[in-house]
């Protein structure tokens, strides 16, 4: 297989993780490392063995480079994507998408643009939360249609403990204009792909976005949202930043029974009839339904993460065959989903889906403008950017 001439824009925390994957896979060869901090380019391109670029642009126009992976702060995704697109360039781009919905659907636009004049054109999103195991064998087991009809789906997902010093490890990090948003635009775009991945996107949102609650941030660091779809589910999405030991608890109730994942297990509990039928016909006014209990047998011992995805999308440009791990254009469904909880919370009313983009828009440009936030940014972060990730 001809190697494909791959460049990274972007050399923060995710960005190392990229160049580590990328140093394994013999199928890319790594062209050109771009970061606007010219030492901090220098630096990892002198290790890399390959040339330091300190603009995009001049990345794209004289590396030779076939494709790109972007891992810059949120609001630069879509730009440079579109730059990428507008050179025949294929885009790999970290979550989320976009900030706001009118930013992706921008971003979307220019795809579908630029594909007419190159068909082959490959644009994926780094979803790799949807390649780990548990979470496989959840999708599977929902999209079989083995619980019936869906009633609810509880997640509270408060794995995601962050200090105080990781908010002040960069000045863009926990701000309305550097990041646009906390836990739902930097943590929790894995979860509400997933969310959406295996339930489709809520028709009605109700959200709850604590500011600034645990930690010295002007953006969310606690959540609590309520969604209903139109198939009569209800969701419930409690999120933090702020809570240790934190719990990753995901419970999915349909009428045919109840899965339930936690702590690296997962459990079904299956009903000897419809839970739907049995309140409908039963006699009894307070016999529950019967049922059995099993814990479902899942393979770990399988790749999973970054560079799987990574994989994926090397393999659709040197072959044009497989599927990605996530499209790109299913991006601006978490970027959705994120923006009506903010949208609901700040305006105090159940948001209906699709909402009005430009309102959310409206409300984040305010925000901006009359933040008096006063960041304090300490030394560069150090740690190990795996524990950052779930499993």
């Amino acid at each position: 297989m001809q190697k494909v001439k791959l460049g990274l824009v972007g050399l923060g925390n995710i960005g190392r993780t990229h160049i580590h994957n990328i140093k394994s896979m013999e199928q890319i060869e790594l062209v050109g490392l771009c970061d606007t901090v010219q030492e901090r380019a220098d630096r990892f391109a002198a290790e890399c063995s390959t040339k330091a670029y300190y603009s995009h642009l001049e990345l794209f126009e004289q590396s030779g480079l076939e494709a790109v992976i972007i891992a810059v702060p949120h609001y630069s995704h879509p730009a440079i994507a579109s730059d990428a697109f507008e050179r025949g360039i294929h885009v790999l781009c970290e979550k989320p998408l976009a900030v706001h919905v009118n930013d992706a659907k921008l971003t979307i636009d220019a795809y579908a643009e630029a594909k007419e004049k190159f068909p082959d054109l490959v644009f994926g999103m780094m979803f790799q939360e949807r390649t780990l195991p548990y979470y496989k064998k959840i999708k599977e087991v929902v999209g079989s249609g083995e619980l019936g009809q869906l009633t609810r789906a509880t997640w509270i997902n408060t794995a995601w403990f962050r200090s105080q010093s990781y908010y002040d490890s960069g000045d863009w990090r926990a701000t309305w204009a550097g990041e646009g948003g906390g836990i739902l635009t930097n943590q929790c775009p894995h979860n509400l792909d997933f969310y959406q991945w295996v339930f489709g996107i809520p028709a009605r949102i109700s959200g709850h976005a604590h500011i600034g609650k645990y930690h010295h941030i002007e953006v969310e660091d606690e959540v609590t949202a309520y969604f209903e779809h139109d198939n009569g589910m209800i969701g419930h999405f409690i999120v933090t930043t702020a809570e240790s030991p934190g719990v990753n608890r995901l419970e999915i109730v349909g009428e045919n029974g109840r899965l339930l994942y936690e702590n690296n297990k997962l459990r079904i509990y299956r009903n000897h009839i419809s839970m739907l039928k049995h309140l409908r016909e039963t006699q009894d006014g307070f016999g529950n339904v019967e049922y059995e209990e099993e814990e479902i047998e899942v393979d770990t011992n399988v790749e999973s993460g970054h560079k799987v995805v990574t994989e994926k999308f090397i393999q659709r440009i040197s072959t044009g065959e497989g599927e990605l791990i996530a499209e790109g254009t299913e991006g601006i469904r978490s970027v959705t989903i994120a923006n009506g909880i903010i949208l609901s919370s700040f305006t105090k009313q159940m948001v209906a889906v699709p909402f009005d983009a430009d309102q959310y828009e409206e409300l984040l440009r305010e925000l901006i403008s009359t933040s008096k936030f006063q960041k304090s940014v300490s030394k560069e972060l150090k740690t190990d950017m795996t524990q950052s990730f779930s499993k």
